[in-house]
This record gives structure tokens, sequence and C-alpha cells, in this order.
């Protein structure tokens, strides 16, 4: 194939043509379609991940990476020993779990947990954040939600009466256990679900109020809780039960994972639609080329190169749309991190700026799909260029 004619022929079709101004027209419209379309994916699974991210680690906070939790055995400070001694390097925050009541300006119901102050700020900062300047914990001291403590009224330092839902016989009937607790700070997690419905307490104040001497679970921390729920497995004994934070939401994040790709397909129309202008327009042109085409054939050029200069021509126009759409959808991303241009209510969405992370996975995919488009949308009017007849077209020439 002579290198020289098809890059000579290519250079002189990318010219601008009087006698068919549509034509390039029509390659303009495609080169901003695809521009668009590539920016637009890349801005759109940038926001995606970003408010995947956030969402993820909320729920790995307040849900923790591993958690051990008494199902047919109890879990006990044997257990607990058990799990330090084969893991010494994880971090540990043993609870209590129990519903209850407070009574303040009405009536709401929280999951409470009870917990280790100092363990539980070690796995978890936005506990940690909530008892920062706290220097002295109380053993009926409670850490509430800001989501609660703001719609009740509370104030730090208050003392309110706890409802608990296990019974304590009285008399002839049963009557619930109440306790007057001292409210010390409050927890901000950005989710309304938990800043309303969740509360902590000091473990052993839970202790003599249940009487209780066992633990509902035990929060674990991990470096990788994905390899490492596997191990802990193995060593626990038989009626325990293990779980991970992607287990307790896994219906939550494949809804997450159906949309993103519901999401990328429905934008990467975009990409069709613009390799479709690529299309008309090349055909458009081979129709106003014919006979040049049929003179070019006729004087030696192969079917090879003929198809090359169309397929080419294809490709130069929708790769020059990917790199500018890169480009665009960069920028794009670029001004998003840097300027608080979409503000975001933080009670709905835990951040009140736009969280943006595209990775580059999601970048390859993006750039590779669209020039696979492109590809495949050249093929066929450089297949149908290279198949003119010569002598039909120049027989009346």
């Amino acid at each position: 194939m002579n290198k020289k004619f098809v890059k000579f022929i290519i250079k002189r079709y990318l010219r601008f043509d009087r006698k068919h101004p549509f034509i390039y027209i029509s390659f303009i419209l495609a080169f901003l379609g695809i521009m668009t379309g590539v920016a637009t994916l890349m801005i759109a699974m940038g926001i995606m991940n970003g408010m995947d991210r956030e969402f993820e680690k909320k729920l790995k906070v307040m849900n923790y990476p591993i958690t051990v939790y008494t199902s047919l055995a109890k879990v006990n400070d044997s257990t607990l020993k058990l799990l330090k001694k084969h893991f010494p390097n994880f971090k540990y925050s043993p609870y209590i779990e129990s519903n209850a009541i407070i009574k303040k300006n009405g009536l709401n119901g929280v999951m409470l947990y009870g917990v280790d102050f100092k363990k539980e700020a070690e796995i978890n900062y936005i506990f940690k954040d909530a008892i920062k300047g706290i220097k002295k914990v109380g053993i009926f001291d409670v850490v509430v939600g800001k989501r609660l403590f703001d719609s009740t009224g509370m104030y730090k330092g208050e003392k309110i009466i706890m409802i608990f839902s296990k019974m304590t016989p009285m008399g002839f009937g049963i009557s619930p256990l109440i306790k007057k607790v001292k409210v010390i700070g409050y927890f901000n997690s950005g989710l309304v679900a938990y800043d309303k419905g969740i509360a902590y307490m000091n473990i052993e104040g839970l202790k003599r109020i249940l009487h209780q001497n066992y633990y509902s679970g035990i929060h674990i921390w991990t470096p990788n809780p994905f390899k490492d729920i596997e191990k802990i497995k193995k060593i626990l004994p038989p009626g325990i039960g293990v779980v991970g934070w992607w287990q307790q939401n896994g219906n939550f994040f494949a809804a997450l994972k159906m949309e993103k790709r519901a999401l990328f397909l429905v934008l990467m129309l975009i990409i069709i639609v613009a390799a479709l202008n690529i299309i008309s327009s090349l055909l458009m042109m081979i129709m106003s080329k014919r006979k040049e085409i049929a003179l070019m054939m006729s004087l030696g050029a192969s079917k090879k190169e003929i198809k090359a200069i169309f397929l080419r021509l294809g490709m130069i126009i929708g790769i020059a749309g990917i790199i500018s759409g890169a480009v665009l959808g960069g920028l794009g991303i670029w001004v998003l991190r840097t300027f608080d241009i979409i503000k975001l209510p933080a009670d709905v969405y835990g951040v009140s700026r736009l969280p943006i992370d595209l990775s580059l996975v999601d970048f390859g995919l993006i750039i590779i799909g669209a020039f696979v488009i492109i590809l495949l949308s050249s093929v066929y009017p450089a297949k149908k260029a290279a198949d003119t007849d010569v002598l039909e077209t120049l027989r009346y020439e």
C-alpha cells in the first residue's frame, strides 16, 4: 500500500469543499457529538463514583468493616481474648445492643449501643469527633445523633429519661426499665437515619441496666476486611456469626452498580448518534467523489488503499472528538472539584459539595468504548468506497 498516496488524498478530502458544504457540516456535527458524549460520560461517571465512595465511606464507619455477633453461641470476654490472640494488630470494640425510647419533647425510639468510648473512638472517627474534649465519661453517659439532638432541643449535660425495651417484674405485672441518663455530646454522620435513630452509651452502664454479662457483638477494624473475614471465621467456635459491612448493605450497592451501568449505556448513545453522523458524512463524500474514486482505481489505486483512505478519515474525526472530549471532561471535573458551583443539601446526601472521583477503569472504558464505536462506524463506508464499480462509473465519462 502506497502510504504517501493515502496521506495525500486524506489531506485533500479534509479540506473544505465549497461544492459540498453539507458534508463538512456533518463532519463537524459528528466531531462535536463525540466530544460532548465523551465529556458527559466522564463527568457523569465521576459524579457517580464520587457519590458511591461517599456513601461507602459513611456506611463503613457506622456499620464497621467486620462485626462478630451473638447468634447460637454468645460472644463474651473469652471470644475477645481469642480474637486478640490470633489477630493482635486488629482493633476491637465490643458492644451491647438494645432498643430504647428517649423521653424528651415526646418519645423517640433509638438503637442504643453500649460501647467502651475509648475503644469505639479508635475505629469510628465520627464517634471520635463527638467525644473530642470530653476527659471523663460517666457510667450512664450517652452520645446521640445530631438530628435527634436538635429536633428534641437537648443540650450537653442535660439529664433525660431513657425507657428500655427489656421488661422487669413488678408486683403482679411487668414494667419497662427506666433510667435517667446524661447527654454529653452528639455525633454527626451526615446520614439522617443514623443521626436520628442511633445513640451510644457507656457499656458498663448498659451492662448494669440490662443485667447482661455477655456482648451482643464485637466491631472489628482490619486493614483488609475482604480477606480477613475468612480468617476470623476459621478461628471462631460454631454458633458465632461474622458479617462484613459490604454484606450488610449488599442490595444497596447492587442497586448503585446497576444504576451506574444503566447511566453508562444511556450516555454512550450520544457517541453512537455522533457515529451515525460519521457514517452519513462518509457515504455522502463517497457519492460526491465517486468519479474520483473510480479514476484513482483505474490508474492503479488498490481497493486496500481506497478502503484505508475512508477508514482513516472516519478515525481522524472520531479520535479528534475523543481527545477533545477527554480534555473538556477533565476541565469540567477540575472546575466542579475546585469551585462550589453545585451545592448539595448535606442532610439528604451527607455531603455539601459535589463529590467527583473518576477512576482509571471508567476512563479507560469510556475511551475504548468510543474508539470501538468510531472504528465500526468507519468500516462500512470504507468497504462501500472500495467496492466502487470502475467500468459502470466511468462508462459515460
